[in-house]
């Protein structure tokens, strides 16, 4: 995954349709780009604090590559996340350094619009709830869980199923290009 400096970019329209692709819908709100995948693609996407009707929205990176999100499942559904919970609750110096991504998470996201809501995304910071969520905020910014998630996934060379189109274009150079309008 290659991170893109805070804020991130602005998707185009381009980027909003890879992502809607990606996962199965339009995205909500507005968009930017907060890491792209090796083939050039979003891969986590950074979200307003706030949807275009103005319904608070305090997740603020949102993990989009399928083949990470899979591989992600993969590690919930083996019960990981219990072992992470235990260590959390062990290990001072990882509750520190997850209690600081948190407030890291709420200042960033506060400092586009503030919401006033302490809380943030995957049960930070307290507990891990959502690894999706916690892997995304370690690819955009750091996050120890997301950290610990991260050799489970990358490298992501080699393992995309060409789930990512563009107006029904495969992206040259990813693994499912084929160079030719894809078949539906």
């Amino acid at each position: 995954m290659h991170p893109i400096p805070w804020p991130g970019e602005p998707a185009s329209s381009g980027d909003r349709a890879v992502v809607a692709a990606q996962i199965g819908r339009d995205p909500r709100g507005a968009i930017a780009i907060a890491a792209r995948c090796p083939y050039g693609l979003p891969a986590v996407v950074r979200t307003s604090p706030r949807l275009d009707d103005g319904t608070p929205f305090p997740t603020l990176y949102y993990l989009t590559c399928p083949v990470a999100v899979r591989l992600i499942g993969r590690v919930e559904a083996s019960g990981r996340m219990t072992a992470y919970n235990e260590r959390l609750a062990e290990d001072e110096g990882l509750r520190e350094a997850y209690a600081r991504a948190h407030e890291g998470y709420v200042a960033r996201r506060d400092s586009l619009e503030p919401l006033n809501d302490p809380s943030s995304a995957g049960g930070m910071p307290t507990r891990v709830k959502c690894l999706h969520a916690l892997y995304a905020h370690e690819v955009a910014d750091a996050n120890p869980i997301g950290a610990l998630v991260g050799p489970d996934v990358e490298p992501l060379e080699g393992h995309c199923p060409g789930a990512c189109v563009t107006d029904g274009e495969r992206v040259a150079g990813h693994p499912g290009y084929a160079g030719k309008k894809r078949r539906r």
